[in-house]
């Protein structure tokens, strides 16, 4: 059995004192930062959820651009001080790994453990968080992504509905003044053609008038004396009423 190095011991006896206070510290300062990193990716989804019924735009912008920021930094701050404690465990790895100082003390060897466990908590906490939050925030942003284009959609179909309902009504208003000119147009081609059926039964009236006249001369000549006697009693008749009236006016106005 080999006896331990007086001078490895010493080493962990100085590492003891130094790298786990370190270690301690570095760890110290992860479970606050990761804490706090908890809570903005907590805050984060709990306003946006609050936000989405909100129409304003430009409270909501700054608000998550600044949480946004936060999470850079913090994330920055967390993985320099996941880096700085890995350094530390590796270090103390290196001389707990030395010869004879595991056989030297066994606790030595589970204290490092201890410290690889926390480390490795620590960072999978951190990278759950983190996933969390970028799965949030994608989520967010393609929501609200859909939200203007439905918006969007919405205020250009509103317009496209008003234009339509326009162009639909211009559309009646041309559809009836088709129907009324097509209901003017049959009417007075029935009235044409009326009109031509009369003109052809008249003609055909006076047609036969005159074969029967030209076939009878006497009747023709009787229809000739009876003309002129109606004209006769017609010029009678006139200068009769028009005597008649010069003396009701000659009497009203004596």
């Amino acid at each position: 059995m080999k006896i331990p190095d007086p001078s490895m011991i010493s080493k962990w006896e100085n590492l003891q004192n130094n790298q786990r206070k370190q270690a301690r510290q570095l760890e110290n300062e992860l479970d606050l930062k990761l804490v706090s990193f908890s809570k903005l990716c907590t805050s984060y989804s709990s306003s946006r959820d609050g936000r989405r019924s909100d129409t304003s735009d430009t409270t909501p912008l700054l608000n998550n651009s600044t949480q946004d920021r936060m999470f850079d930094t913090m994330s920055v701050e967390i993985e320099q001080l996941l880096a700085k404690l890995t350094a530390v465990n590796n270090k103390m790895a290196e001389y707990a790994n030395t010869a004879g100082t595991t056989s030297h003390n066994a606790a030595l060897m589970h204290t490092l453990q201890r410290h690889r466990d926390i480390l490795q908590d620590y960072t999978n906490e951190f990278h759950k968080t983190k996933g969390n939050f970028l799965a949030i925030r994608e989520r967010e942003d393609l929501l609200g992504s859909v939200r203007k284009d439905i918006e969007t959609y919405k205020s250009g179909s509103g317009v496209n509905n008003r234009r339509t309902e326009l162009f639909l009504k211009e559309h009646d208003h041309l559809r009836n003044s088709d129907r009324l000119m097509d209901d003017t147009i049959s009417i007075a081609m029935a009235t044409k053609e009326n009109m031509t059926s009369q003109r052809g039964m008249l003609k055909s009236i006076q047609s036969r008038v005159n074969t029967l006249a030209n076939r009878f001369p006497t009747i023709n000549n009787l229809i000739q004396r009876i003309n002129l006697r109606k004209r006769r009693d017609s010029l009678i008749l006139g200068s009769v009423i028009g005597i008649c009236t010069i003396l009701l006016l000659l009497y009203a106005f004596h």
